[in-house]
């Protein structure tokens, strides 16, 4: 069976309790460049862009609670406004897909035996609130 990733998969699906931006989105910089130059995505040729996100899961394990993704599109993507009188601010990615990988170790450069993962998406959106329901 020849399966590869990145493999996709919703957002809402994968982040059931929520997800929360935390911090602002950022150019992803390729390493030791000078003058910096903003990375690439190798398949769209999109400028890449970092932002840091925080799982709601009260179940996920506290260190991977909040982590990284990578957003290859053409303009810096924006951040929803936050809930009111917080910080917050929900998102939902879009083309979100994910990768396994496994990391290597930095003296041996073999793999390690430690399933790890790169999310990737196309952009972000608002979550959006049922009309029906009362607030």
């Amino acid at each position: 069976m020849g399966i590869s990733g990145p493999y996709p998969v919703e957002s809402v699906e994968l982040f059931r309790h929520g997800l929360f931006a935390v911090g602002e989105v950022a150019a992803v910089i390729v390493y030791k460049s000078e003058p910096p130059v903003q990375e690439r995505d190798k398949v769209s040729g999109l400028p890449w862009w970092a932002l840091d996100l925080m799982d709601a899961d009260p179940e996920a394990r506290r260190e991977w609670r909040t982590f990284r993704v990578k957003i290859a599109a053409a303009v810096q993507p924006v951040l929803p406004d936050p809930i009111p009188a917080t910080s917050l601010r929900p998102v939902v990615l879009e083309g979100l897909t994910v990768n396994p990988w496994l990391p290597k170790d930095k003296e041996t450069n073999k793999p390690i035996p430690k399933m790890e993962y790169a999310l990737r998406a196309t952009g972000l959106a608002s979550v959006k609130r049922d009309a029906g329901k009362a607030a």
